[in-house]
């Protein structure tokens, strides 16, 4: 019955080829048709200025012309084939898409939140959930959500959420081996004892898990807060200082250090900025940008009377508020020194880090760190993709890179605030819709 049935099936689909092909040959005109139509001709922007993201000077009255993804040139000589879409982009600046390179990503509809916002590549820094939604976005539309990085359970002393508990060199490999099983973009260790609260990973652990990471193929990154933890985890061979050193003024041998593999420094002044600002109501509470996307309800927690004056009391808030300044002046210390800075919020890992707006907020303390607007943007676009290991694909708007750019209304080079005007969001040459939350929310249920 079933070769009978087979049989029949290869018949039908037979007849049904020579019906079609019988029908091209008498019709060729739609056959062109169809085939001009499978090939997409491609968009221009037109009489922009382009921040390109290598650092390079801004490019005026230029065209950015992509097609299937992918950019195809950039530039004011641009020549554009019959059938490109054409956009009229004067006075409109466009930039690559911003690259989050440690944030944190606990629901799928927070990566909505990110993409809108401009954010089109977010590495997650270590949580209990990250693989699990790398596999539900591979089974999603690709222009849904931002290009997603992963860590998974940190390598820690203790097992706070989002992290595993290490407490012996072997116990450490063992850690990392299992985790390793699902092919983490960074195996991360966090070295840090909270101000006192807890025990912090001894060199011995931290080595073994590094070590071990390294042995398989795997790269590191380190949370620290004080500079001889992090001479400590370079030294031990770590790949990424995923925030700033806190405690006191970086040195010489610590920037040698950090020049000596290329390890990428990522400040996340914002994280020390969610730790003591809610003292009181931030101002940015009122910046509209940040309102169309906060949560209300993580607003009025925040400024309820009795949080406000709790964070006012906690010693450990006025510790990093206070050493904020030391952060900042430590960024400046180590781009001027050539190390490659690599922006970065923590957003998403604690209570008030709001993912997306608080990437902008980074640019723009980076700024009041020192940092030109263009160190600024370069920060979040080619040096991030460095840090990342996907310069191939983004950070910069180049031939064959991906088509991943935001198109502002105002320059960010006369303002690094400006970024936050923004006119609309592609990514792989799509328009990023205002109801991706809702797309992205629905793989949560």
């Amino acid at each position: 019955m079933r070769v009978a049935k087979r049989t029949q099936n290869v018949s039908a689909a037979l007849i049904l080829y020579l019906f079609s092909f019988a029908a091209l040959l008498a019709h060729p005109e739609e056959k062109k048709a169809n085939a001009q139509t499978k090939a997409d001709a491609g968009q221009a922007w037109v009489g922009a200025r382009i921040i390109d993201g290598t650092g390079r000077t801004a490019i005026e009255n230029a065209t950015l012309f992509i097609r299937n993804g992918r950019i195809v040139a950039v530039g004011t000589k641009v020549k554009l084939p019959r059938g490109v879409r054409k956009i009229d982009a004067s006075g409109k600046t466009i930039i690559p898409g911003l690259i989050n390179a440690h944030g944190h990503v606990n629901d799928p509809s927070q990566l909505g939140i990110y993409l809108r916002d401009g954010i089109t590549t977010v590495q997650s820094l270590g949580g209990a959930k990250e693989f699990e939604i790398r596999e539900q976005i591979a089974k999603s539309s690709p222009d849904g959500f931002p290009h997603f990085y992963v860590a998974g359970l940190i390598q820690d002393s203790t097992a706070i959420p989002g992290a595993v508990a290490v407490t012996s060199p072997e116990q450490a490999r063992q850690s990392v081996d299992e985790l390793i099983r699902n092919k983490p973009d960074f195996v991360k260790v966090r070295v840090d004892d909270f101000r006192g609260a807890r025990n912090k990973m001894p060199p011995d652990v931290y080595q073994a898990a590094i070590n071990e990471a390294h042995k398989n193929g795997f790269r590191t990154a380190a949370h620290i807060v004080y500079l001889d933890d992090a001479k400590g985890v370079l030294r031990a061979g770590v790949d990424y200082i995923a925030h700033s050193v806190r405690d006191r003024d970086v040195d010489q041998e610590f920037i040698d250090l950090m020049k000596k593999r290329d390890v990428s420094y990522c400040p996340t002044l914002t994280r020390e900025v969610a730790v003591f600002t809610y003292s009181e109501t931030p101002s940015f509470f009122s910046d509209p940008f940040f309102l169309k996307e906060a949560d209300p309800a993580e607003i009025a927690k925040l400024e309820d009377p009795k949080k406000q004056e709790a964070v006012r009391n906690d010693a450990s808030a006025q510790w990093y508020k206070d050493h904020l300044s030391i952060a900042m002046a430590n960024l400046k210390k180590v781009s001027d020194a050539g190390v490659n800075i690599a922006m970065g919020t923590d957003s998403g890992g604690g209570p008030g880090r709001f993912q997306g707006y608080f990437e902008h907020l980074e640019l723009e303390y980076e700024v009041k760190a020192g940092l030109t607007p263009m160190q600024a943007l370069v920060t979040a676009t080619s040096a991030a993709a460095r840090t990342l290991n996907i310069s191939k694909d983004a950070g910069t708007l180049e031939k064959g890179k991906w088509a991943d750019f935001v198109v502002l209304t105002a320059n960010p080079l006369d303002d690094i605030r400006n970024t936050r005007k923004i006119d609309s969001v592609w990514i792989g040459g799509v328009q990023v819709p205002q109801n991706t939350l809702a797309a992205t929310a629905s793989l949560a249920r």
